[in-house]
């Protein structure tokens, strides 16, 4: 069933949890965020990148807001790193009530007010906005940051970023990159912890995919309500694919569409597992 996503990160700070936010670029895709959250009995988010949105367009819109209506677990649907207000402002039309505004590469001012005009225009039209503060490394789509150009979030400055921009959800960075992990990663749970103090909204996480259960785990007790995955998603759809090629029969479409959306089902699954909803809520 088709949720605001605000409402789903209420249920998961009332119940201690966290909810998966996947990135999907095609059916396949929303068909197995879906599958994988009716086979757990939890919610999930569909997220669309900025990047796949200006490939999918409308189309994709709609084909993740049907895939979410269509399920019988709650879902939302989520606009991941716009940094465009005319793509904001078209993703809003079409009934998508979830935006990131990504102000991340401007300075804090210029982020100050990119993300207040976005809050005010969603607001106003029932939505909701998560905004970044700091600069994750790696690369997501279209989006490369480079190691030096990082920036971890301070925890002074989350607390008047979000009172001056009236945000309903920060994305933080402690140690987490977008992409694959360089080593066994380190997050600093202690600026987390000194976020969680000083915020009063609910934290988000991006570059979950790799992250081992004990931070997973961590990460929801000091206050993050969201985390976001997209590379091994993505990564099971590639070798999916790639192993389902690799015969000389070709095999039929169909089939090779189901493949693909069982292998990205199984890691979907298991992320919702780590993720920690109990299924009382």
């Amino acid at each position: 069933m088709l949720t605001s996503a605000k409402s789903l990160l209420e249920m998961a700070e009332d119940g201690g949890y966290a909810i998966g936010a996947f990135n999907v670029y095609n059916l396949e895709g929303a068909l197995a965020v879906v599958a994988a959250a009716e086979s757990q009995g939890c919610p999930a988010i569909l997220q669309i990148h900025s990047a796949s949105l200006e490939f999918g367009g409308d189309p994709l819109i709609a084909l993740c807001l049907a895939a979410a209506e269509s399920a019988s677990a709650p879902m939302a649907v989520h606009l991941d790193h716009s940094t465009d207000h005319s793509e904001i402002d078209r993703v809003l039309a079409g009934g998508v009530n979830s935006i990131m505004a990504d102000g991340s590469s401007l300075d804090y001012e210029a982020n100050v007010t990119f993300t207040r005009e976005i809050a005010e225009l969603a607001h106003s039209q029932g939505g909701m906005v998560e905004a970044e503060l700091g600069r994750l490394s790696g690369t997501e789509d279209t989006t490369v940051v480079a190691e030096y150009d990082a920036k971890m979030t301070d925890p002074e400055q989350a607390a008047e970023f979000v009172e001056r921009t009236g945000v309903d959800s920060l994305a933080v960075c402690i140690g987490n990159v977008h992409g694959r992990y360089r080593g066994w990663p380190t997050l600093d749970f202690g600026r987390l912890e000194a976020i969680r103090d000083v915020v009063f909204v609910p934290l988000v996480l991006h570059g979950a995919s790799g992250l081992p259960e004990n931070m997973i785990e961590r990460s929801i007790e000091l206050g993050v309500r969201k985390f976001n995955v997209n590379t091994e998603v993505r990564s099971a759809y590639m070798e999916s694919l790639s192993g389902e090629l690799e015969g000389f029969n070709q095999p039929e479409l169909l089939e090779l569409m189901d493949s693909a959306v069982n292998a990205m089902k199984e890691v979907v699954a298991e992320k919702l597992r780590l993720f920690g909803f109990s299924g009382t809520e």
